[in-house]
Formats: structure tokens, sequence, C-alpha cells
């Protein structure tokens, strides 16, 4: 893990975001000293991703909470913008739980003794289309435990409001119908209301929930003396005369010092949703106020915490015994024979058999990970070792627009070196640049990401170290290639909620008449094409 791409500034100060990749709709939670955050995860397994820090800056993902997406057979292919929806963390009663919202099948929560598992399968508190971001509430002061949930309109016809339940302690049902809470068509100038975490403070119940849209929206605060109101409003923090846009939704946490923080995310295109840390204060009238009198801060004071060295979640894999890093996500709920185990390093992948082999897009064996940073360097070694005709591997930056580089095997034996990508509207892709030969079949593969996540592909051909890519013009992304690279410049795009993701992958097309899935071993070479030492750097 290099220090280059975490907040801490090293001096006592930490720079917004604190964490510069597509952590959406985070939520933070304090336990001793300990901290931790959670965020949606989509359509990726595993899901609900772990994060630690002991000081609010620098942070480690330690793994997931979610092995699988349920139910199972709606997630055996990609639903991008599907799935886990705005997770809430808490901890109560001796558990961890985290509850969230599938837009498509209801309200969902998990739980576990430890941090790191076991977790229990998911339980469906509440059925139904467009129930969405989904927190609960353990009231120490009368011993109720409540529920509040927002809309998706996209589902339910519903939006711009949120409703409460009272919900049993073991968080398994709701004991009401349901109750608006908050209607956002009440309050003049206030639309699509969503994403709230509910909390117990200073004898009033608190409601932290975004408005106005995710790129150009506000924080609000809604209080009531009782649960299910009524709730007075205010904004808390917004743009202003920053360049955070939104700010949107998150999560407010108090640290063993005594001080108060919130986290929230910024919306910004293909990088995603990336997480910004304010501090919190409270007004002379006992509202939170947060950032810099209500406007976000860029540089700032670190929490008062022991010193902690800058860390960030890890990125670099060398894919130990064939097994990839809890950094790692597929695309849909994995299957077995995707990877190959074996005593080296290197990712060995299985060269599916797929139908669907001219669009990453279709694919569930992509293995993802997020962009991590504004500007970097994505590398890793591929060497194809399927003998099959048309096999083909790669190093994907994958979105609604999709390009990669890699290998692929022609139907005379020989290896050509590829680099293809596809609009968001195109249903097949096409070359970027022209198909080179590799004779040796192994390469390094690299993808330069600068400002505006504009993408430059390039390989080096490893059995004669020379370089495999330059100028060469063909029809592609609009942009031109600059020297050395292969093709034009790509410019990445998020996915309808998801920032853009780095991918690596391997496939076959299915031959007619023969289903899809993994290739067996063909005439004692395994059909599958093995990746070793990946690598970001700055």
């Amino acid at each position: 893990m290099t220090a280059a791409r975490s907040a801490d500034l090293g001096d006592g100060t930490y720079r917004n975001p604190v964490l510069h990749a597509d952590w959406s709709d985070p939520d933070v939670l304090a336990v001793g000293e300990d901290f931790y955050l959670t965020a949606s995860s989509f359509g990726r397994a595993p899901g609900l991703p772990l994060l630690h820090s002991r000081d609010l800056v620098n942070w480690s993902l330690i793994g997931h909470a979610l092995e699988r997406l349920t139910p199972d057979a709606d997630f055996a292919v990609p639903r991008h913008d599907r799935g886990v929806w705005a997770p809430s963390l808490r901890h109560a009663d001796g558990r961890f739980w985290i509850f969230w919202g599938d837009p498509d099948h209801g309200i969902h929560q998990i739980n576990a003794e430890h941090i790191r598992g076991p977790w229990s399968e998911p339980h469906l508190l509440k059925a139904g289309k467009g129930l969405i971001d989904a927190c609960p509430l353990w009231d120490e002061e009368t011993g109720e435990a409540y529920l509040v949930h927002a809309w998706a309109r996209s589902r339910s016809g519903v939006k711009n409001r949120l409703t409460g339940h009272r919900m049993s302690r073991d968080g398994r049902e709701l004991l009401d119908e349901g109750t608006t809470v908050v209607d956002g068509d009440r309050i003049p100038g206030w639309f699509t209301i969503e994403g709230p975490k509910l909390y117990r403070h200073g004898g009033w119940f608190w409601i932290l929930a975004p408005a106005g849209g995710v790129r150009t929206g506000w924080q609000g605060a809604f209080r009531a003396r009782d649960f299910f109101g009524p709730y007075e409003e205010r904004t808390v923090l917004e743009q202003g005369g920053t360049d955070v846009n939104g700010p949107h939704q998150g999560g407010w946490v108090r640290t063993p010092a005594g001080e108060d923080w919130f986290l929230h995310f910024q919306e910004r295109g293909a990088y995603g949703r990336v997480v910004h840390l304010q501090p919190m204060a409270w007004d002379a009238e006992g509202w939170p106020v947060l950032g810099d009198g209500g406007e976000p801060v860029l540089v700032h004071r670190k929490p008062s915490a022991p010193a902690q060295p800058p860390e960030a979640p890890a990125t670099d894999d060398r894919f130990p015994g064939g097994r990839y890093g809890r950094q790692w996500q597929w695309t849909a709920n994995p299957r077995a024979g995707w990877t190959v185990e074996h005593g080296a390093d290197g990712l060995r992948m299985s060269c599916v058999r797929t139908s669907d082999a001219h669009d990453l897009r279709l694919l569930p064996h992509v293995l993802t990970q997020r962009l991590p940073a504004e500007t970097f360097t994505a590398e890793v070694t591929l060497a194809l070792d399927s003998t099959g005709p048309g096999a083909r591997a790669g190093l994907a930056v994958l979105g609604d627009a999709y390009s990669w580089i890699g290998l692929q095997r022609g139907e005379d034996g020989e290896v050509h070196l590829v680099h293809r990508f596809a609009e968001q509207v195109a249903e097949r892709e096409r070359d970027a640049a022209r198909p080179r030969p590799v004779p040796g079949g192994r390469v390094r593969l690299r993808v330069e990401v600068s400002a505006g996540a504009r993408c430059r592909f390039y390989a080096t051909d490893l059995s004669g170290l020379r370089d495999l890519t330059g100028p060469t013009g063909p029809a592609g992304p609009a942009g031109g290639a600059g020297p050395g690279a292969s093709g034009p410049v790509f410019a990445a795009t998020p996915w309808r909620w998801v920032g853009a993701l780095l991918g690596l992958f391997a496939l076959t097309p299915a031959e007619p008449g023969r289903p899809d899935g993994p290739v067996p071993s063909d005439g004692g070479s395994p059909g599958t094409a093995t990746f070793t030492d990946f690598r970001i750097t700055p």
C-alpha cells in the first residue's frame, strides 16, 4: 500500500476527499476506539464492503458482509445499478447490524457478533418495490426500536418522502403499517429527500437526509420530540462557494474524544461517489453545523485520535496461490470454475465460454475494483494459456462505455494484441487499434488515467521486451493517440449510479449448440489466462 493515495497530509491535517474512490452512500459507526464504514455495492459480489479506521482519515478494507446477493437467480447476470442501495451500519444489543434497501425486492438486514463475521443470512424485513435507504434506531431511552426508509419513484411512483415504522428489537419484524414522517412535497423548495440516517440526541429524534438530487443537492437535518413527528427542518451543508457539488448523503459519528464528524459523498462522474469528512458542531439552538459554517472543507485538522500511519484501501495484488484480494468484486454472483487455485503467484482465470463475448458489460465473470484516484496508472502482466480459437483476456476500464487491451488467439493459433472499445449505445465492441502479433503470448498491460478519467492504453511484449503500441490512428473514440499509446484516448464513463471500474477478464466465444461455462483443458493445455503482479502507481 503506497502512502501517496492517503488523504493524510502528515502534519496533523487531512485533505478531502478522504476516500477518493466510489464508496457510494457511506455510513459510519464508532465502537470503542474503532470506526467502521460500509457503502453501497449495487450488483457486485461480494457486497457490503467493510472499512476500518482509527482516525476517520486513514482507512483499510477489511472484508465484505454479504457473500452473495439475493435472490441468487436475479444476480446470476450483471445488474450494475441494482442490488444493495445505501446501507446503514449500526451496533446494538451486542451485535453489528446492516440494513439496506434493494429497490426491486425490499428492505433486508444482516447481523453479526463481530464486524468480520460470520454474518447472518439476509432477512427480508419489508418486501416491496421502491423501498430504499433503510436505517434502524435502537432507542436506549425507551427500549423501542424504529426504522426509517426512503422511496424510489422508478419502482413505486413515490419519492421525496420518508416512512417510519416501529420495529422489533431483533430486527426481524415491523410492528405497524408505516407512517410518513417527512413529506418533502410539503416543504417549499425541497425535492428528492432520500438517504435518511436516524439518531437520538439531546432529547430529539434526528434524521439527517440529503435533498435536491445527487449532483446539485444539499444535506438536511430534521428533528422531532416524537419519532413520528412533527419534524422541523434545516439545511446544514451545501456547496456554497466550494467545488464540492452535492454534497450528498452520509453519516454522523462521535469519537472517543467527544468530537462530532460527518462523512458524506460527492458525485464525480466516472470516479463515482467519493467520500468527504466534515467537522460537525452544534449551534446555540441545538442544530448541527457541518463543515466550515455549512460549506464543505478542503483541508482541515484531523480528528483527535492516536497517530496513525498514512493508509488507503488496498489496490495492488500479487494473487498468491491464485487467490485474489478483498479489493476485487465480480460483476454478478460468482460461480465455481471462474478461477483456478494453484501453488504459485498469479490469478489463473478460466476462459469462460460465453455467447456474450461481443460485450463485456453483459459478462458476470469480470473481476473488478474501483478507480482508486483521480490520476493513476494500472499495470498487470498477462499470459494467454488457452489454445482455443477466439480465446481472449485483458485489462478493461468498464462503464456504460468501455475499452480494453489484451490478448486474443486467432483461428490460426497465433496470439495477437488487441485493443477494443464499445460506446454507450453500441451493442458490440470494435477495434480501437489494429491487432499486432505477440509470438510469446505474454505482455505487460498498462492503462494511464489522467484528469477527467481520460484513459490511454499500452502494452509491452515481454518475450522481446518491445513496445507493442503506438499512434496507429484507426477509427475509435475521439481524442487522438498520444506518443506510444494504443489507439485514441478513451474517456471513461460511469454506469447509472456506479463509477467506472477496472476489470480483468478471460473468455472464449461460445460455439453454436454449446452451453456457456468454463472451458475445460484441451489437448493438455488449460483453457485459462494468467494475470500476475497487478499494480497501481500514482
